[in-house]
């Protein structure tokens, strides 16, 4: 009998990984209990209750509401937001300085060709903390307020950070106004799908554009109900030793903004290069010989192969990219990775944070993750494909 299981492939894997799962589940829980001891005896006390205390000390930047008063929960809270907006920032800013320096490259004017390869060369291969550090140097370095650099009319660049004129919105009010324009493209994007599927109709194209500007006009309605006092754009102005109104920009984040972008745009572009170039030659010619210029060539026909090859690729640039966001902290940014550092210095809840950090960005990767491959999906090609 047991001869006769052992000869049972089925049998034998379904038992292996058993044997694995179960030795697997076994360090796990007997590393918590060597923990748990630890934390006994020297008198901490664990669980999640911490994340209700005060913190009892401010941080240097914050996109929302945050004082010393504030729980543990909520300064958490602010580096997740904190984390999220930089990575934003960084993806889109990459991804554009991306495409326009593969541009360069597949230009045929070869001092743009030498320029963007030169690019490529130096930014993908100095390490990204080291960039970092760098820009944050030349942000500190800034004129002070008094002698503020005006680079173009109320945008101003000190050693305190950038000035921008801002519409004069509560936060809540502009970001709800750009979910419902998100909202709508989306919405769009999805009709304008089955559009193509189907007979294009005067019906469909009407239906686009009706939920286009339904979304325009509820995002002006949010606007108008949640602007504050003042005009329509708060400007800085310099009062005393300072700026004030505006948008302020401070230099941790602007320093952390161009390192990403320029450190994952020299690896952005060599990927849409790439693509670009693995786009079959006869689509291309297909284009001219229909009588389209280079440009709606490029947007119609290579554009859109291209992504379809690159799409894969470029989602684990994406993710690599946010979780970058991490080296933040080299700089003082208050991303998460800051904020739960501190957390573990002053409250000593060091296995809980730990396990926040990983849970929080196991959740926004897999998001990103889950997007793109929700785009690729939808974008594939559909049946068999004959390919020249």
């Amino acid at each position: 009998m047991v001869l006769r299981l052992l000869r049972n492939r089925k049998f034998v894997r379904a038992f292996l990984q058993a044997a694995f799962l179960a030795a697997l589940i076994g360090m796990i829980g007997s590393g918590l209990m060597i923990a748990h001891e630890s934390i006994t005896q020297q008198g901490m006390s664990s669980g999640f209750g911490f994340l209700e205390r005060s913190t009892g000390f401010n941080i240097g930047f914050s996109i929302i509401d945050y004082d010393p008063n504030a729980s543990y929960g909520r300064l958490l809270l602010v580096g997740t937001a904190n984390t999220i907006l930089l990575g934003v920032i960084g993806i889109v800013a990459a991804s554009l300085t991306g495409l326009m320096v593969a541009m360069m490259r597949l230009s045929e004017n070869g001092s743009l060709n030498a320029i963007s390869r030169t690019y490529v060369e130096i930014f993908r291969n100095v390490p990204l903390i080291l960039q970092a550090l760098f820009w944050y140097s030349v942000m500190t370095h800034l004129p002070p307020p008094r002698q503020a650099l005006e680079a173009v009319p109320h945008v101003f660049l000190t050693s305190r950070g950038i000035f921008l004129p801002v519409l004069n919105v509560g936060v809540a009010y502009a970001l709800g106004a750009v979910g419902v324009i998100l909202a709508g493209l989306v919405a769009a994007m999805i009709i304008r799908r089955r559009d193509v599927r189907a007979v294009p109709s005067r019906k469909t194209r009407n239906a686009r554009r009706t939920v286009l500007a339904a979304a325009v006009l509820c995002a002006l309605i949010l606007m108008a109900t949640g602007r504050l006092e003042g005009g329509l754009f708060s400007l800085p102005e310099l009062r005393g030793l300072n700026f004030r109104g505006g948008l302020t920009v401070p230099p941790e984040l602007s320093a952390l903004a161009i390192a990403i972008a320029l450190y994952g745009g020299a690896y952005i572009s060599e990927i849409l290069r790439a693509g670009f170039n693995s786009v079959p030659k006869g689509q291309t010619e297909a284009g001219r010989a229909l009588g389209l210029s280079q440009g709606q060539i490029f947007r119609r026909v290579r554009l859109p192969l291209a992504i379809r090859a690159i799409l894969p690729t470029l989602t684990n640039q994406y993710v690599w990219l946010f979780k970058a966001t991490t080296l933040g902290i080299a700089v003082g940014y208050s991303d998460l990775f800051y904020t739960v550092s501190i957390s573990i210095t002053q409250s000593g809840q060091t296995l809980e944070l730990i396990g926040i950090l990983m849970m929080a960005f196991l959740i926004m990767n897999n998001a990103i993750s889950f997007v793109l491959n929700r785009i690729n999906k939808a974008i594939e090609l559909k049946g068999n494909q004959t390919r020249s």
